[in-house]
């Protein structure tokens, strides 16, 4: 059974007028419910993650001013929530989904977690919506306790994972691939193993056949026994903040052949959501909820 990472906390309340959408954490289950793709057995409620796995992923001093609710305004700023501690709460619970995803794509081959992907927290720091990485967190938690040891994580999130890249950059069992628009946010990237940069605007074609021809050579040069997928789906040319051009089909189609690689090489699979601003909230939705239901078909 496809298991996947939920808890109400996870729509976090926002001061009106805010750019995140933060609906989309409540809309995609109930969507998924309603046209019976997944049913409440699908769901599972992570608890708070201990901190000794933060701390084996994020600085202590870090952690403490974010836990004791310490970090400076310049910090709050860059991360773009207003600091309190149920954010800090939602984080951790966020966190924890994805290190219980792992366990369930050992047994099942696949499991996801309805938030995540939050690529932008460094090591001592946090900025672009995201607070703690749990996929790094999740990638350290694997590694220390032997379930995995060798680590790709595929990262097609528009922006380029810039937090994962500075965590993993003296770590050759984790390997960081980021495909994502040169012209886009972080102004300053940092450098993951592979970094691929599109161009602004480009469309289905181009960005798949890049895919194609990188993800299977990269499996078979890396050689992993676990992959990690965030899946954003602000490459969508409805997306206000992406730069692409990468049509809801293409998106699909993405998603389809990641999936589809993880099969042809038995490679266990976690998949977070990551990023989505397209204007209408039914297009964040539908792009994310594909992302469901073709692991309900493919795997299942």
């Amino acid at each position: 059974m496809l298991k996947i990472a939920y808890s109400p906390i996870y729509q976090h309340p926002l001061p009106e007028g805010h750019r995140f959408p933060m609906l989309k954490y409540e809309l995609i289950p109930e969507q998924l419910l309603y046209e019976d793709t997944c049913v409440e057995d699908n769901f599972f409620e992570p608890e708070p993650v201990d901190e000794k796995w933060i701390l084996k992923t994020h600085q202590k001093a870090y952690w403490e001013d974010l836990k004791y609710l310490r970090l400076e305004p310049k910090m709050i700023r860059k991360i773009g929530f207003p600091l309190s501690a149920e954010l800090v709460l939602r984080e951790t619970i966020i966190t924890q989904g994805t290190i219980d995803c792992c366990h369930f794509a050992l047994e099942n081959g696949i499991s996801m977690n309805v938030a995540g992907g939050t690529h932008h927290a460094y090591s001592d720091k946090g900025e672009g919506f995201c607070l703690l990485n749990d996929v790094a967190v999740a990638a350290n938690y694997l590694l220390e306790n032997r379930l995995a040891t060798k680590i790709l994580i595929i990262d097609l999130d528009v922006h380029q994972g810039n937090g994962t890249a500075e965590i993993f950059q003296n770590n050759s069992t984790v390997f960081t691939f980021s495909m994502h628009g040169k012209e886009n946010y972080p102004l300053h990237k940092e450098q993951s193993d592979l970094d691929i940069e599109l161009k602004t605007y480009t469309k289905d074609e181009e960005y798949l056949n890049i895919l194609f021809e990188t993800l299977p050579q990269l499996i078979s040069l890396q050689k992993p026994d676990f992959l990690f997928y965030i899946s954003g789906i602000d490459i969508l040319e409805t997306d206000k903040l992406g730069k692409l051009s990468v049509s809801k089909e293409g998106c699909f189609r993405r998603d389809e052949f990641v999936f589809e690689q993880a099969i042809k090489h038995k490679l266990p699979i976690v998949v977070s959501m990551g990023g989505g601003y397209s204007p209408k909230i039914i297009d964040i939705v539908e792009a994310h909820c594909n992302t469901f239901r073709l692991a309900q078909k493919m795997f299942f």
